[in-house]
């Protein structure tokens, strides 16, 4: 498996431990993780602390030129939010976990120019399954049902 998936994944299986959403991002620039975050939506009481706006956070103030050398690895297909953060900041490639248990703004994301790979990761499927199936009202109130 991928190294920055396994990361993300790590990160989604640390947010569940916590008491939270399973969902988990890193961004890598030239190689490295330079942001991780999962999703504290629980945990910090936050409205936007998705996975990624989470990994955003924690790289911290970085140059546009960063972010356009960047990939965006996440557990899950990024929802509408998580999408604008990425466009605005210019990454240029999105790798997905999965996103047979919740599909997100990819046609966006590639209509403009961002590449995006699914890889539908067993794992990452797995752990979204067992999560929506034991919590759905959580699951709902994470993408605003």
């Amino acid at each position: 498996m991928d190294a920055f998936l396994q990361a993300a994944i790590d990160e989604a299986r640390q947010g569940l431990a916590e008491g939270g959403i399973p969902i988990g991002s890193v961004i890598v620039h030239q190689g490295r993780i330079i942001g991780r975050g999962h999703n504290r939506r629980v945990q910090q009481g936050s409205a936007i602390l998705h996975g990624e706006m989470d990994a955003f956070e924690n790289a911290g103030r970085q140059p546009a030129s960063v972010y356009r050398e960047s990939v965006l690895y996440t557990t899950l297909s990024p929802c509408p939010m998580c999408t604008g953060a990425i466009l605005l900041y210019g990454i240029p490639k999105v790798i997905v976990g999965e996103n047979q248990t919740f599909m997100g703004d990819e046609a966006l994301l590639r209509e403009r120019g961002v590449q995006v790979e699914v890889l539908q990761d067993a794992d990452c499927i797995a752990m979204m399954r067992g999560f929506i199936r034991d919590k759905p009202e959580l699951w709902n109130e994470d993408i605003g049902v």
